[in-house]
């Protein structure tokens, strides 16, 4: 193209808000971050400032902006990616939160969802998640229930319910829109995947009436305008916009995040398809008549394990020496590791499971236990893909991976040996944001399709290992393990 053309992506996460603007070659331009607070009124609540929150999109987005020596009318597009689940409740005329925003990690709902516990089947068939207060209905039941202003604005039809997402699209474009795209609002348990559209069986079990929420808006797509007159091109959720910044564009194709915990997306393709050891299915990303699902799981202990390692048994110095002890010992002499400090998750999901340490002899070193930890990690990355692919049928066909711990080389090694595939990281490791970007520059013409952003991809690290039969009876005695370590509280 004759002009370079710039997006600005806005990366709106859990403790800070970044924005980095691309080039039209998907390169970097400049990132600017900041932090904001979040509230703890309660043991297991989480609240942030609805306000503090759009403080920091517009801040960063003008220094961004303002650093990368553009002005704000050469920016082509703006996309959005947000954590998700957190819930915003506001005033549609005057744009006043109405309360705090409740924190996807927020547990006040608890007790509700065990209300649901007999509904759970039908809420999972409609919208492929769990029961749990992590989603964002119980949320806004709790809102409506609970804080008056919020009943005083459903009352004189004042109400908006959203994610973070839509109370950024509602801010950004000057109070003239009320929308979410599809994969935010598949994680709200208030979404049909199947029909694309909010379940009024739902809305009743919840009391949350339709003309509370927002519009249903592709994820790929023009849906308003800042003041300066820039498009807001693209909405995804954080995890969805890390597939696609992955570039898993084919179905079998998946990424998975290695970060605190590590979040593992496969892309079904157009079929939602269904979990039944109770992992996730949401609508990956739909961009006109294209819709993708992907199956979603989490491993609680990842990066949080190694910090455990080094900073409470003080096994090593630092995260990044892990992988120096890993290398120094043959194999893991024996020792096993199982990660569940805080409970298994799936497709075990026993919450009463605790960390495991088990095959130690006189002649154990602390190397062979920080590798039996990184081991541990890799063993329950690939037991999640056995669930995944047993339950949809569909073999793996590549392996994508960021977050902090990809970074460590004996991992993304191990991992290959384990799965037998490929695993390859990304040069560009800002994978949500680079979602972001790519679907906000289809939405207005800075590329033409997937196939053309397809260029730009660059692996900065590939491992490619065939299974290996000693490290596959590791594996399964790992297994037995996980067995012993289940059920110990």
């Amino acid at each position: 193209m004759s002009e370079r053309s710039y997006i600005a992506a806005i990366d709106q996460g859990t403790t800070s808000t970044r924005t980095i603007i691309f080039d039209d070659q998907l390169e970097i331009v400049n990132i600017s971050q900041k932090p904001f607070k979040q509230f703890y009124p309660q043991d297991g609540w989480v609240e942030q400032d609805a306000e503090e929150i759009y403080g920091t999109v517009i801040a960063t987005l003008t220094q961004a902006i303002d650093e990368a020596g553009l002005e704000f009318q050469e920016i082509s597009a703006i996309g959005i990616t947000n954590q998700r689940e957190t819930v915003v409740a506001w005033n549609k005329e005057t744009g006043d939160p109405l309360y705090n925003a409740i924190n996807w990690q927020c547990r006040r709902t608890a007790k509700r969802c065990l209300e649901l516990r007999p509904q759970e089947n039908m809420i999972h068939e409609k919208t492929g998640l769990i029961v749990d207060p992590y989603f964002s209905g119980t949320k806004m039941e709790w809102l409506y229930n609970n804080v008056p202003k919020v009943r005083i604005a459903a009352n004189s039809k004042e109400l908006a319910f959203g994610t973070i997402d839509s109370w950024l699209a509602y801010k950004l474009s000057k109070k003239n829109v009320h929308v979410t795209d599809y994969s935010n609002a598949s994680r709200t348990m208030l979404f049909n995947i199947r029909k694309l559209d909010w379940d009024d069986e739902l809305l009743e079990l919840f009391s949350i009436k339709r003309e509370w929420l927002p519009k249903l808006v592709d994820t790929s797509g023009i849906l308003g305008y800042t003041k300066e007159g820039i498009p807001i091109a693209s909405m995804v959720g954080d995890q969805q916009g890390a597939l696609f910044g992955q570039m898993a564009f084919e179905r079998g194709m998946a990424k998975c995040t290695y970060g605190t915990g590590a979040f593992l997306l496969m892309n079904l393709g157009s079929e939602a398809i269904l979990s039944g050891q109770r992992l996730l299915t949401s609508v990956g990303w739909k961009i006109g008549d294209e819709i993708n699902y992907a199956m979603e799981g989490s491993l609680f202990m990842c990066g949080a394990a190694i910090d455990w390692t080094v900073d409470n048994l003080k096994l090593a110095k630092s995260a990044s020496e892990t992988e120096d002890l890993s290398y120094k010992v043959r194999d893991n002499g024996g020792v096993f590791f199982v990660p569940a400090l805080s409970g298994l998750g799936a497709p075990q999901w026993d919450p009463n499971a605790r960390g495991l340490f088990i095959g130690m002899t006189q002649s154990t070193k602390k190397e062979h236990l920080i590798r039996s930890v990184l081991e541990g990690i890799c063993y329950s990355v690939r037991e999640l893909f056995d669930t995944m692919v047993s339950e949809c049928h569909i073999p793996l066909k590549e392996l994508r991976v960021d977050g902090g711990v990809s970074k460590n080389q004996f991992i993304q090694e191990f991992q290959s040996i384990l799965l037998g595939n490929s695993v390859t990281r990304p040069e560009n490791t800002e994978t949500t944001a680079t979602g972001a970007a790519i679907l906000a520059g289809l939405a207005t013409d800075v590329w033409r399709d997937k196939k053309e952003v397809l260029a730009y991809w660059k692996s900065q690290a590939s491992m490619s290992r065939g299974k290996d039969e000693q490290v596959e009876a590791s594996y399964t005695k790992w297994k037995t393990a996980v067995k012993r370590s289940q059920n110990w509280v």
